[in-house]
């Protein structure tokens, strides 16, 4: 067991009704809130007229940004932090997805400095104040809600970058499952894939020998998240499916899985930002794609771990941790298909004429974090398993 520090500081306030409480909540951030949100799935749903009509009761003045993309862009976010300091803004309300989420956080940081936001993504600059953030979540998946971490696309680059800051964390979400029960299957299955994947980074990528406490927690996570999106799929208006995912996708990525486990990578995410930041993919269906090339890569070299995940998992038998490791990648990539997540190239329609500038894209996110295992050839090589 590493040392570590653990301090999370959102207030989660969860379950069925629990939007109700969002306008009591937000008051005491101040009087002017800037509400992000994406296209038109809140208005569609009614929940945008609930969290105008909750604002209002308590007299917060609400100025509108929507548009947020599934992969938010940088000139998006440029305009909200904008329109942000142009109106004098108290606080900042998501209400949608990881990606409404990350933007806003974006927001409010690039709205406490006179500098260019991409600075903060690409290491120039760092944050020193941020508005505050609230959210309400819609759509499980990123745990975005939970963890001072976002991720945005430069459309001039096609570069995706993310980075992370104590000052990002949401002060306050709201998780009720209910606003879950329409969201669509496929995106369900890739909320499932992209929750799933920031709990196995830290796994295969720990170097410690013996780690049982968080093992056996993103073990038991992975497994809850894969039952839940089997429930959901068999009954989408499943409350309690809706509810397990959506709390197990934020317990996924809010520093526990990683507490105590010393220094892990995000290789899986370097590969992906890529495909998604490049082609306009959703985030978890990149993911389905580059997940078990790499593990097949990794097996090569080290294959107990997966072996590992194959056995508690997966239920794989015991056998050769060769062969179950094999197995185990076989029958990861069989779930992602079955969900309707594409594990190729081909089936998220990705051009393999693409693969040396998907490969120079890789490679450049690889040496901004610092995975230095990661030189263009390997990243090749992995990218050539997944086509």
């Amino acid at each position: 067991m590493k040392n570590f520090i653990f301090h999370n500081p959102t207030r989660i306030v969860f379950g069925e009704g629990t939007i109700s409480k969002i306008g009591k909540n937000a008051k005491a951030f101040g009087g002017k809130a800037l509400m992000v949100y994406g296209r038109s799935s809140i208005k569609r749903s009614g929940l945008y007229s609930r969290v105008i009509d909750l604002l209002r009761e308590e007299a917060i003045e609400i100025v509108e940004f929507a548009g947020v993309k599934s992969n938010p862009s940088l000139s998006h976010l440029r305009e909200g932090i904008e329109l942000a300091k142009r109106q004098r803004i108290d606080f900042l309300l998501a209400v949608g997805g990881g990606s409404v989420i990350d933007e806003t956080k974006a927001i409010a940081a690039g709205a406490m400095t006179n500098g260019d936001v991409w600075d903060f993504f690409t290491g120039k600059a760092t944050i020193q104040a941020a508005l505050p953030v609230l959210t309400i979540l819609t759509l499980p998946a990123s745990g975005s809600e939970m963890n001072g971490s976002m991720v945005i696309t430069n459309e001039d680059t096609r570069q995706k970058y993310g980075f992370s800051s104590p000052y990002l964390y949401p002060r306050i979400s709201v998780l009720d499952p209910a606003v879950t029960c329409t969201i669509p299957l496929t995106y369900t299955a890739y909320g499932a894939v992209d929750a799933m994947s920031h709990l196995l980074e830290g796994y295969f990528t720990h170097k410690d020998t013996w780690a049982p406490i968080q093992d056996r927690y993103v073990e038991g996570l992975v497994k809850t998240i894969m039952e839940s999106t089997e429930r959901i799929f068999a009954d989408p208006e499943d409350y309690q499916g809706r509810a397990t995912m959506m709390w197990a996708a934020t317990l996924a990525w809010n520093g526990l899985a990683l507490a105590g486990v010393g220094k892990a990578g995000l290789p899986n995410h370097m590969l992906e930002h890529p495909l998604s930041g490049i082609y306009d993919i959703p985030h978890g269906a990149g993911l389905s794609v580059v997940i078990p090339g790499w593990m097949k890569y990794v097996s090569g070299k080290d294959c107990r771990k997966i072996a590992r995940f194959a056995e508690n998992v997966l239920g794989l038998k015991r056998d050769s941790k060769k062969s179950t490791a094999e197995k185990g990648i076989t029958a990861l990539k069989r779930w992602f298909e079955k969900i309707g997540s594409p594990t190729s190239f081909s089936a998220a329609n990705i051009p393999a004429s693409d693969l040396d500038e998907i490969v120079e894209n890789a490679a450049a996110l690889a040496e901004l974090w610092g995975l230095n295992d990661y030189p263009k050839e390997v990243i090749a090589e992995i990218y050539k398993m997944c086509l």
